[in-house]
């Protein structure tokens, strides 16, 4: 008789984690091992003195955080320690041409915040940190680490305020989408309704559609949220894609739904009407989250219905018989 010998795999120090569509639930690590214990710390330790020595950027970005444009920026960070936790995966043992790669990286991203720094270049500075975050997770834990730590790394690029070409460029054409698409709508609804430039002209009364109203917050609080999702749900890729895709649109959607109902009131009750200026420009704010979420569940609910995940059990043909199995 042939006898199966138990498995010499330790499971506490490997334990087996689902690489399967987004998340990864987080594997328990045997804190005893030193092989986890002090890469873990390493890693600590090296990550608080690379903030350190980036915390003047972090002062000013932080300032911008004051921005109602960036004010979803004292979230990020906290959401990718999140990410990092339901992400988290043992380490394992690490190349030495691995390690030199990420030493030269973190050493390339200071290089370039030296510069950055002398040449009053904000948004290359910034950018910089990530590189050098990167570059210091290769280093600790090899290409193994920085694979699963790399979605909450790269998420951290929604807590900076874009670029100010970038920005005025977005924010102008934004303007613009939202302005000319909400007097469309209010004329194809028989509001005599006319546009010149963002100025919206209702039956005689004015409705300006500043930068606060342009869409941008939305478009980058909800940019933000569709990334943190993709790497939360269990679909496959193309779905993911598609929500990636569809963040924006929706973003300009909802936006205009806003401007277009805040005219309608404008029409209805008249501009001067204290109420009206709150809800069309506060707590009209407060609903175009729930209603893009919203629209965002109705497209993850057409792709499941359109695409079949891989590995669902296929059909069986009509008229296929198959064998009683007996109970025993």
């Amino acid at each position: 008789m042939n006898e199966t010998k138990p498995s010499t795999r330790d499971t506490t120090r490997f334990p087996q984690t689902s690489h399967a569509g987004a998340a990864n639930v987080a594997a328990p690590v045997a804190w005893n091992d030193p092989s986890q214990r002090l890469p873990l710390i390493s890693l600590i330790a090296l990550t608080v003195l690379l903030v350190l020595a980036y915390f003047d950027m972090f002062s000013l970005t932080s300032a911008s955080w004051e921005d109602p444009l960036y004010s979803h920026g004292y979230i990020v960070p906290l959401f990718a320690l999140g990410l990092l936790w339901m992400r988290w995966q043992p380490f394992q043992s690490v190349p030495a041409q691995e390690r030199w790669l990420g030493l030269a990286i973190l050493v390339g991203a200071l290089a370039i915040r030296l510069y950055a720094v002398r040449a009053n270049m904000n948004p290359l500075d910034r950018y910089s940190f990530l590189a050098a975050l990167s570059g210091l997770f290769l280093m600790v834990g090899g290409l193994h680490t920085l694979r699963w730590a790399g979605p909450a790394i790269g998420f951290l690029f929604f807590m900076y305020p874009l670029p100010s070409i970038l920005e005025q460029g977005v924010l102008w054409r934004l303007q613009t989408v939202a302005s000319a698409a909400s007097t469309f709508i209010l004329q194809t609804m028989g509001v005599p309704a006319f546009r010149q430039g963002n100025l919206i002209t209702i039956s005689g009364m004015d409705l300006f559609v500043a930068d606060a109203c342009s869409g941008l917050r939305m478009v980058t609080i909800f940019s933000a949220l569709a990334v943190a999702m993709i790497f939360l749900i269990e679909r496959p890729w193309w779905d993911k894609f598609m929500i990636i895709l569809s963040a924006i649109p929706i973003a300009l959607i909802v936006n205009i739904i806003r401007i277009t109902v805040t005219g309608l009131l404008y029409l209805a009750v008249g501009p001067e009407n204290d109420y009206v200026k709150h809800l069309g420009h506060d707590w009209a704010g407060y609903f175009m989250m729930p209603l893009a979420l919203g629209f965002l569940w109705v497209e993850l609910q057409v792709l499941e219905r359109l695409t079949i995940p891989v590995g669902k059990a296929q059909l069986k043909p009509v008229g296929m018989r198959t064998a009683a199995v007996p109970i025993r």
